[in-house]
């Protein structure tokens, strides 16, 4: 793309409104702002669009927004299922409402029904309302916990999952053949409901959703009893959170929920966070703050579309407040849901915990322990849907648990994606019931590593920004992929996996086998004495990201290996 070219023709052309056009002019004597907008189009990838919000190809804004509904509207007219409607959802970002509003009128436009939540809403509650209302497909307007310059819009199907192949590349196709903004159809509000195509969604659909997560508690009385005395913070971190955690909590009796009040409200801007990521402790200042003065348990964060969860909990042998990963947090609630359900004789025989190639080697231990088929799928929830679905068709396994190390699970099959309302709820759960036996969420934590072993995870990042950093980054992936690694630090690689060529090789015999995963630009590396690396490009933000993860025979023994291992991979990497 000649980009100074396409610059030139957005600030002329009668295609693009009068603020598009002076945002554009205000910008004409800085000439990698201009390239770094129009050097390419902001792709419609597997998981839709993400960038950052203003003018410009490579930017979040009405007109790339506009194409990649129009596609998607073409597809779905091609399916013929436009009269079961599509639901539409948003988080707290800025632009969000205008651009779920936007996607549901030129949705309607094309004589699709759109079902738009009245206010925002989490990621979870929209996955539940696509299967509820049996819609062909769904739109959640968010950038999930990127900085606040940064919108995006996720593409759902009618399972209540994110695209998965070869539908999101069908789509993909359909995005592409948009090569006009004036081919984006249009309508008005008014119009759209005068002619039965517009519905709002209102409160009735949070009530089903908190009815189906109500339902899903194994300790109904210990909740009742012992939610009396837990003490919790949470925080939504400016996001959508708050619109069910409240209520939910409330109703299973849990009377003291403490909300960060700084953070409460929905604010685009994030003003108390560097960027709303409860992956990072920074996130939890605020929270930490409040969790000291009022004594509290345990501390919750979702982010801002409420799909991620992360936690600290009070080690009342220290007082202080530890923080979990999000392999940890999921794997509590993993085992403190799958132990009552077979202490209770409600653990299924043919059921499965699902979780991903990057995820901890705890999982596996669990599942192993408790007999569950443990299904391993590349990184996305969407990964793990696709397996549930499947499953669901063929009536063979029967859904336990999923999970990703990204701080997502999903506790029941009401949906198709990570839940951190649910999150909140089964952590909640889980505290009340070791709070009756005595014992903390940290107690139960160290419990499980005497249990199952001593396992830690890393996820090191290696940011490149640009288009140079695009290149960079290539380039990595490139020389990784084409350069024999067999020892990693001290630890010899014994089984090298390619899935975008569908390889796995035996590093001792030669001996090459198939991955059996849909092809991904992901390099796996299995190393001696319970060690793994992973290695990928981000699919939403400028990075590479590396995945590790040991076996120790205590914490201290795991840190120290953990860090040696991080230590070497970064060194192969750069």
């Amino acid at each position: 793309m000649d980009y100074l070219k396409e610059y030139q023709r957005w600030c002329e052309s009668s295609e693009f409104d009068e603020e598009t056009k002076k945002e554009l002019l205000a910008i004409s004597e800085e000439k990698e702002e201009i390239e770094d907008r129009f050097y390419k189009e902001l792709e419609f990838g597997t998981a839709g669009l993400r960038g950052i919000i203003g003018a410009g190809t490579n930017r979040m804004n009405q007109y790339t927004v506009g194409k990649a509904t129009q596609g998607l509207a073409n597809y779905i007219l091609e399916q013929g299922t436009g009269n079961k409607g599509v639901a539409i959802s948003y988080d707290s970002r800025k632009m969000s409402k205008e651009f779920s509003l936007q996607t549901a009128l030129i949705l309607c436009a094309n004589g699709i029904k759109a079902y738009l939540f009245e206010n925002l809403r989490p990621v979870p509650e929209l996955s539940f309302a696509i299967r509820e209302l049996g819609c062909t497909a769904g739109v959640m307007i968010t950038a999930s916990h990127n900085p606040p310059k940064y919108n995006g819009y996720k593409v759902y199907w009618d399972d209540g999952a994110q695209i998965v192949s070869p539908r999101d590349k069908e789509i993909i196709n359909k995005v592409r053949a948009v090569e006009k903004f004036s081919d984006i159809k249009q309508i008005s509000k008014e119009e759209a409901i005068q002619k039965g195509l517009l519905h709002i969604i209102g409160t009735q659909m949070d009530d089903n959703y908190i009815e189906i997560l109500k339902n899903l508690i194994l300790n109904p009385e210990i909740v009742k009893k012992e939610g009396k005395k837990l003490k919790i913070v949470y925080t939504p971190l400016h996001g959508t959170g708050n619109t069910i955690v409240q209520k939910l909590l409330k109703e299973l009796g849990m009377e003291n929920v403490y909300v960060v009040p700084e953070q409460s409200e929905p604010d685009g801007n994030f003003p108390t966070v560097d960027y709303p990521n409860p992956e990072d402790p920074k996130a939890f200042k605020l929270a930490l703050e409040l969790a000291k003065k009022v004594d509290a348990d345990v501390i919750l964060a979702t982010d801002p579309d409420a799909d991620r969860l992360g936690i600290f909990a009070k080690d009342s042998k220290t007082g202080e407040y530890m923080t979990y990963t999000g392999n940890m947090s999921a794997l509590l609630i993993a085992e403190y849901r799958i132990s009552q359900m077979k202490e209770k004789g409600t653990l299924p025989n043919n059921g499965m915990l699902i979780t991903t190639i990057v995820s901890s080697d705890l999982a596996k231990a669990i599942a192993k322990h408790y007999n569950l088929a443990c299904p391993e799928v590349l990184t996305g929830f969407k990964n793990i849907g696709a397996v549930m679905k499947k499953a669901e068709e063929n009536q063979d396994k029967t859904y336990v648990f999923g999970y990703e190390e990204s701080y997502g699970c999903l506790i029941g099959d009401y949906a198709r994606d990570k839940d951190g309302i649910s999150a909140v709820m089964a952590l909640c759960e889980a505290a009340c019931y070791y709070q009756s036996k005595n014992k903390t969420l940290w107690d139960a934590m160290n419990d499980i590593y005497e249990k199952y072993g001593y396992y830690k995870e890393a996820q090191p990042s290696i940011v490149r920004e640009g288009p140079q950093g695009a290149q960079e980054i290539k380039d990595m992936m490139t020389k990784m992929r084409n350069s024999e690694i067999k020892q990693v630090g001290n630890y010899k690689v014994l089984t090298f996996k390619d899935v975008e060529k569908d390889i796995v090789k035996d590093m001792e015999t030669g001996e090459i086998t198939r991955t059996g995963l849909p092809q991904s630009n992901v390099l796996y590396y299995e190393l001696e004495e319970n060690r793994w690396c992973c290695i990928r490009p981000s699919g939403t933000e400028p990075k590479i990201k590396l995945y590790m993860g040991v076996k120790g025979d205590s914490d201290e023994d795991a840190t120290k290996k953990l860090e040696e291992l991080k230590e070497a991979m970064l060194e192969i990497v750069q």
